[in-house]
């Protein structure tokens, strides 16, 4: 029997309120959200799908003191986190590079994967020096008609011409926002962090204001918790509540699963058609104070959090 709860937590708290638009009216009526669905919570559960890789926690912290290991930069890196590293492209993309033969390495061709370079190699990609470049970290909230695929020659707009002037380095979108949906969308030459929120391995929340033609039952929204099976896949969201208790046709959603257009695809199935969509919330970022079309740095403590992964 599913198990209602009310979906104010102290994180989501601030994201319904943004949601609702009226942080004072809401504010007022906080004792009253308990119409609201939440996934009931399972301790102690053994995790499912492929075990952890033996080594991916302890690679980076020490084992008994929990402390970070110094860096040692003397030491040789695999040339696809170096490449990464240079901003050039991710660990999967950059080992189709190597394939290809773009990479050279103090002037010989390398394509094995696997290959392994020292600090004071010389690498290029296409006959460009790359180097371990100052990382950047960008969050835009994105507009609609702007897309994030940016290999696409032939489109118009991309989101990188938003951020066009905000930094020499060259940044890439972490994850995907499909062409009309609109929000929260990180940009990075951080390869190693882009590598990590956008893994399945890494559990990321992403909260989504969605709009849909029609008033959304609550019948639906007890399915879409318990999970329900969309094309292959059986898919489940943690969290979904009413934006407007007046406004039915609003939704809020907490997922963490990453597979393409999936909350497009839950309605859908349902029958439903989203009129829009609008990410609010990624891996602890929100789109509050950001107008839509801008951008701004991340801030120091913000880049920590992401990279110690103290978000949910």
């Amino acid at each position: 029997m599913l198990k209602l709860k009310p979906f104010c937590t102290n994180e989501l708290w601030e994201i319904n309120c943004y949601l609702c638009k009226n942080l004072k009216r809401i504010n007022t009526r906080a004792n009253d959200m308990n119409k609201q669905y939440h996934k009931p919570e399972r301790r102690n559960q053994k995790p499912t799908g492929k075990p952890e890789r033996a080594g991916i926690k302890n690679s980076t912290f020490n084992k008994d003191k929990g402390k970070e290991k110094p860096k040692n930069f003397d030491e040789p890196s695999r040339l696809n986190k170096y490449i990464a590293n240079s901003g050039v492209c991710s660990r999967r993309e950059a080992d189709e590079l190597i394939e290809a033969g773009f990479i050279t390495v103090n002037g010989e061709v390398v394509t094995e994967l696997g290959a392994k370079v020292m600090p004071k190699d010389v690498v290029r990609y296409k006959g460009k020096l790359l180097s371990n470049e100052k990382k950047v970290y960008i969050l835009l909230n994105k507009p609609k008609d702007f897309i994030t695929t940016v290999r696409d020659r032939h489109a118009e707009k991309t989101v990188l011409d938003l951020v066009k002037n905000a930094c020499e380095e060259r940044v890439y979108p972490v994850g995907r926002l499909d062409k009309n949906t609109t929000g929260v969308l990180l940009l990075t030459n951080d390869g190693e962090l882009t590598k990590q929120l956008t893994h399945p391995s890494y559990i990321k929340k992403k909260i989504y204001h969605v709009f849909l033609d029609k008033p959304v039952t609550k019948a639906d929204m007890i399915s879409i918790v318990e999970g329900i099976q969309v094309d292959e896949d059986f898919v489940t969201a943690d969290a979904i509540s009413y934006v407007e208790e007046n406004d039915k046709s609003q939704v809020g959603i907490e997922i963490h699963t990453g597979q393409n257009r999936i909350v497009r695809r839950i309605f859908e199935s349902l029958g439903y058609k989203i009129l829009k969509l609008d990410r609010v919330y990624f891996a602890g970022l929100t789109k509050k104070n950001l107008p839509r079309g801008k951008w701004r740095f991340l801030t120091p403590q913000e880049v920590a959090q992401l990279k110690m992964k103290s978000f949910k």
